[in-house]
Formats: C-alpha cells, sequence, structure tokens
C-alpha cells in the first residue's frame, strides 16, 4: 500500500474517532476508506481492520465519558456484556447474507429514524428518568446487546447511532448520556468481533494499530466536545450522521 493511501486512512480513522465519540457512524467513513485504499481486500479483513481501529476509538471514548459523566450501568452494563457474544456471532456470519438482503430494511430504518428525530426536537434534549422501568430496561439490554449487536459484527456501519436511538427512545436517557452508554456497548460489539475476525486470520494488524492510535486521538477530541457542548450539539451531529448513512446507503443501492 502506498504512502498516500496509508495516509489517507490515518486521517479517514481519526475523523471516524471523533464522529463516533459524539454520535456513532464513523464506519461510515472508515470502511469505504478501506475499500478504496486496498480494493482488492476481502470485506471480511477490511470489517476485522475496522473493528481493530474501532475498539481503541470506542473504548477511549467510553473511559472519557466515564470521567466526565454518570454511565446508567444497570442498562449499559448488561448491554454491553451481552453485546460481545453476539457481536462475534454476528461476525462469524458476515459475508452469509449478501448486501442486497439488508440494505434496503437499514436503508427504511434510517429514514424512519431521520423523520423521527427531526420531528421531536425535544428528544435526547432532557432525560427521561421516569421511563427508566426495569421493562424498558431489559428491552434496551435486548436490543442494545442483541439486535444491534449483532448487525455490527456482521455490517457495521451505523452500530453506534442505532445505539444512541435506542438509549434516547426506549429508557429516555439524553443524547448526552445515550452516547456514553452507546460508547460502552460499542466497545463489547467491537471486542466479541474482533475476536472472531482475529482467529480467522481477517485482521491487518500492523495497519490497524496504526489506524487505532489516529482514532483514539479522534475519540478523545470527539468525546470531550460532546461533553462540553451539550445533547444540543450531538442532536445536530446524530442528524448529519443519519442522512450521511441515507445518502450513502441510497447510492448503493439504486446507483
Amino acid at each position: 500500500m502506498d504512502p498516500a493511501a496509508i495516509a489517507t486512512l490515518l486521517t479517514a480513522a481519526a475523523l471516524a474517532g471523533w464522529v463516533d465519540a459524539v454520535v456513532g457512524g464513523g464506519g461510515l467513513l472508515l470502511l469505504p476508506a478501506l475499500l478504496i485504499a486496498a480494493p482488492g481486500v476481502p470485506v471480511a479483513t477490511a470489517l476485522g481492520t475496522n473493528k481493530l481501529a474501532a475498539i481503541a476509538g470506542t473504548a477511549t471514548a467510553a473511559a472519557t465519558y466515564a470521567r466526565r459523566t454518570k454511565i446508567d450501568w444497570t442498562t449499559a452494563g448488561p448491554a454491553a456484556a451481552l453485546a460481545v457474544p453476539v457481536a462475534g456471532l454476528g461476525a462469524a456470519l458476515a459475508g452469509t447474507v449478501p448486501a442486497n438482503a439488508y440494505r434496503p430494511v437499514v436503508l427504511a430504518v434510517l429514514v424512519a429514524v431521520a423523520l423521527f428525530v427531526t420531528l421531536r426536537p425535544r428528544l435526547g434534549v432532557v432525560a427521561e428518568p421516569l421511563r427508566r422501568t426495569p421493562t424498558r430496561i431489559s428491552a434496551a439490554v435486548a436490543v442494545a446487546g442483541g439486535l444491534i449487536a449483532l448487525y455490527d459484527g456482521m455490517i457495521g456501519p451505523g452500530t453506534g447511532t442505532f445505539l444512541v436511538l435506542a438509549f434516547t427512545t426506549i429508557v429516555g436517557a439524553d443524547f448526552v448520556h445515550g452516547s456514553a452508554m452507546a460508547k460502552l456497548v460499542n466497545a463489547g460489539t467491537n471486542l466479541g468481533a474482533l475476536l472472531v475476525f482475529g482467529l480467522a486470520g481477517h485482521v491487518w494488524w500492523l495497519l490497524g494499530a496504526a489506524m487505532a492510535v489516529c482514532n483514539i486521538l479522534g475519540a478523545v477530541v470527539g468525546a470531550r466536545m460532546a461533553l462540553r457542548r451539550g445533547s444540543g450539539f450531538v442532536r445536530v451531529v446524530l442528524l448529519v450522521v443519519v442522512f450521511a448513512l441515507v445518502a450513502k446507503l441510497g447510492y448503493d443501492q439504486f446507483a
């Protein structure tokens, strides 16, 4: 791989770390960058190398959030623990589902998310603690640690965004605390997938390690910016990322 391609990947890793730390969706930047920089790379290897970079950034962002704000461990803890084996299962199944089978569903969900967040300007701006009932907490654990973790292991991009929305809509977290919980669970999904990809030989360790350093730098900046600027800032970034995901998947589907 030539130096220009490596420099592009390192820059993309830093930007992906920032986006992931704020609201998730960094895979939208990093996976396409990997596939463009190395056109012949197997999809599983691109996914595995992305996971090595991503786990460094999400773990760093989770630690930054944990030091500076209160994380709802009763929800995020079990979801993160469940996410590790479920994401590993998803990674083991990666490649068995053709892109044209999942892309329309994900695209429809993202369009619904964009409309939902746009039409509900108060969503995620203020926490709603009365909604954190045992039933809702169990539902959030099942959705975040189960369904979304499986998706992350198999496909990946947009996982952090889906996690933030799960925690804001199901248990009523505000966007900042939803992002904090999402980072913890996303670290679990990345770990589970990375273990499977690594054992299968689908990780470029040296390149992934360099990308991980850049991802960490972006994650620290992003987490601190989200905490400093608050839920309104996170909401704007969320909408930008969701619309970008819609545009990317829409192009892949119809172009």
